[in-house]
């Protein structure tokens, strides 16, 4: 009788039991991405690899330095995402340059999707990030040429150039398609608009100072 339970016991729980499987590795060469496919897909949908060209692997001109005049901030960003070379589609990277005028800056920003590590190719570059609450610690550090530093994923981060002369960085995010949230933006210039009254309380400042911010998004 007890065998009997046993059985019918052991009988219950494979009824109950699912298998599930999956491959964390990509299953091919490659997934170039098809820019004019309108699949829907998180990422872009694959080109066919008999259409595949060296090309679609290639960008050229990170050498070239970008103009920063008449630019908002002072600086102009050069960058090589998925959207610039269908190659990294899937491969979970992606690179780009960034030049500053003198003073020029990088606004408080975070990549939702990437954790970033930043190249001095000239110049001097202070940067920085604050942690998480409840300690939100500055972690700050004024870079020279050939100086290399990281933020953490979606921490907020900025970078100003505190030199006198031009400034220019490579940075590589690991992902295809990192993101960016400016700080600025998505409290100030958001659609439709964030309510001046919460803004407000959460500066702890007036309304109308609140209203005046509004106005430059």
């Amino acid at each position: 009788m007890a065998s009997r339970i046993f059985l019918l016991g052991l009988l219950a729980v494979s009824f109950t039991v699912s298998t599930l499987a999956s491959d964390p590795s990509p299953l091919h060469d490659f997934c170039v991405a098809d820019k004019t496919s309108s699949v829907q897909v998180n990422g872009l949908a694959c080109k066919d690899p008999k259409l595949v060209q060296a090309d679609d692997f290639f960008f050229s001109g990170l050498h070239i330095a970008a103009n920063t005049t008449n630019v908002p901030f002072g600086a102009r960003l050069t960058p090589v995402t998925v959207a610039q070379v269908g190659g990294l589609n899937t491969l979970g990277i992606s690179i780009s340059r960034v030049d500053y005028a003198p003073g020029g800056f990088n606004p408080p920003h975070t990549h939702p999707r990437a954790t970033e590590i930043i190249t001095v190719l000239e110049g001097n570059v202070e940067v920085g990030f604050v942690t998480s609450y409840p300690d939100n610690r500055l972690m700050r550090k004024v870079l020279g040429k050939g100086d290399v530093f990281v933020f953490p994923i979606g921490l907020v981060h900025y970078q100003v150039n505190v030199g006198s002369t031009n400034a220019a960085v490579i940075v590589a995010l690991n992902s295809q398609n990192p993101g960016i949230v400016s700080i600025p933006n998505v409290l100030f210039g958001s659609t439709p608009k964030i309510g001046s009254d919460i803004l407000a309380r959460a500066f702890q400042v007036d309304r109308n100072v609140v209203d005046g911010i509004k106005s430059k998004f």
